[in-house]
């Protein structure tokens, strides 16, 4: 505890305010420094955690090294070329391109800024790591003979995409997320249809979640009303089975469902026996939306619960009792005075739902199948197997701004008190 140097007696002069003051702020001081050395270790945690990779998240949607790294006498050459002028670069950019096909072919590098620009334009890949095999056996003027080993090379448009590319950063990520691309002469254009997939996906994932959230919500609020209700030994009873799914392994409960909802699975066995369909036209429930939408609402149906839970143990029954009494009919009682008072849970609850649904991964991937596969699917896909991160830390700048879209608007429409009540 900070000591006080000034025994304060009558009125201070003004020496003895002017050291009070300053005793005042030093114990401020060290009470902040206390504070800050106490909460540094979560500051660390959170910034090891959730700040850095976001970070990089964000760097990567945006960084475009590969040419410039491992075709930079190209790159360098290709700066003084004009990509409007419509004629082909010069013999110094030949030159350049097959001095770093020979020494990227050398180190294994090659392949990286070949697979870099075929993202951008089908066929380049095969052109670079094609040319690269034979350009250590080529002796200079270079331009026609590399035109003759591939065509490819007298293809200004090719040479457009390599000078776009050497770029250091690129949206080139961003416009793929939007399902739209570059032409080699700069315009950025929506892709046929049928070639669209991500903004498909981003929808799919939103609608979905959006089902998902209302579904547990239909389910939740019963439940919640009920464990408010009944008295508190009863209602920790039950709750336990509300917490029941917390200590099974997730990937257990999803594989669950995958016995439940197949073709040969046990519901589809009962609905046969009770001969509500037939053994030849049994419900397709599994690989499919239907079965994500099922299996996540049982998933996330406890985070719907228990916020409503802690929102109705606080409302006070004489609510009710008292509306009641003045003649008001149990569903008016219930939906002028219980129902608004809920609103910050059902709030809470919700957005709690949403976003933990929006970003699911592993539920989908097992019982989706391919109409029921959400936008981090898609992600995943492209950091294991097809390793464009660029893509994937696009796609995930898009989500995030997406939930946090969401999040600004709940946050306008709830308020940070949730004191919303419905009229």
């Amino acid at each position: 505890m900070m000591a006080n140097t000034v025994e304060a007696e009558g009125q201070l002069t003004p020496d003895e305010q002017k050291r009070l003051t300053a005793d005042m702020h030093r114990s401020l001081r060290r009470k902040k420094i206390r504070a800050v050395f106490l909460v540094a270790p979560l500051l660390i945690f959170i910034m090891v955690t959730f700040v850095s990779p976001i970070a990089t998240m964000l760097f990567r949607s945006v960084d475009n090294p590969q040419v410039s790294e491992y075709m930079p006498n190209t790159t360098a050459a290709l700066a003084a070329w004009d990509a409007d002028s419509n004629e082909l670069p010069d013999e110094t950019t030949y030159a350049a391109l097959v001095e770093d096909l020979v020494v990227g072919r050398e180190n294994h590098t090659i392949g990286k800024a070949a697979t870099r620009l075929n993202y951008e334009k089908s066929q380049m890949r095969s052109l670079l790591t094609g040319t690269a095999r034979k350009a250590g056996r080529l002796d200079p003027p270079y331009k026609e003979q590399l035109i003759k080993i591939n065509a490819g090379w007298g293809d200004i448009d090719n040479w457009r995409v390599i000078k776009r590319e050497s770029a250091p950063y690129t949206l080139s990520y961003y416009i793929a997320a939007f399902d739209m691309e570059t032409t080699p002469s700069g315009e950025i254009k929506m892709l046929p249809e049928q070639q669209r997939v991500y903004l498909k996906m981003l929808w799919r994932t939103v609608w979905m979640s959006l089902l998902i959230t209302a579904l547990t919500l239909i389910l939740g609020y019963p439940v919640s009303y009920l464990l408010a209700s009944l008295p508190m030994g009863i209602a920790n009873t039950l709750m336990i089975l509300v917490l029941l799914p917390f200590w099974t392994s997730l990937l257990v409960r999803t594989s669950s469902w995958i016995a439940l909802l197949q073709g040969q699975g046990v519901i589809n066995d009962v609905l046969v026996w009770f001969g509500l369909v037939g053994d030849d036209n049994r419900l397709s429930m599994i690989y499919n939306a239907t079965g994500t939408v099922i299996t996540m609402t049982h998933i996330l149906l406890p985070f719907m619960i228990l916020p409503l839970y802690s929102v109705m143990k606080t409302i006070p029954p004489s609510y009710m009792r008292a509306a009641r009494s003045l003649g008001a009919t149990p569903f008016t009682a219930f939906f002028k005075v219980y129902l608004p008072q809920s609103v910050p849970g059902i709030s809470a609850g919700a957005i709690l739902v949403f976003i933990l649904a929006i970003g699911y991964y592993i539920t989908p991937a097992l019982v989706g199948g391919q109409t029921g596969q959400f936008i981090g699917n898609m992600i995943a896909y492209h950091m294991q197997s097809s390793l464009n991160w660029g893509l994937a830390a696009a796609l995930g700048v898009v989500l995030l701004a997406l939930v946090l879209g969401i999040y600004a608007l709940y946050s306008r429409l709830f308020g940070s008190n949730n004191q919303m009540t419905l009229r």
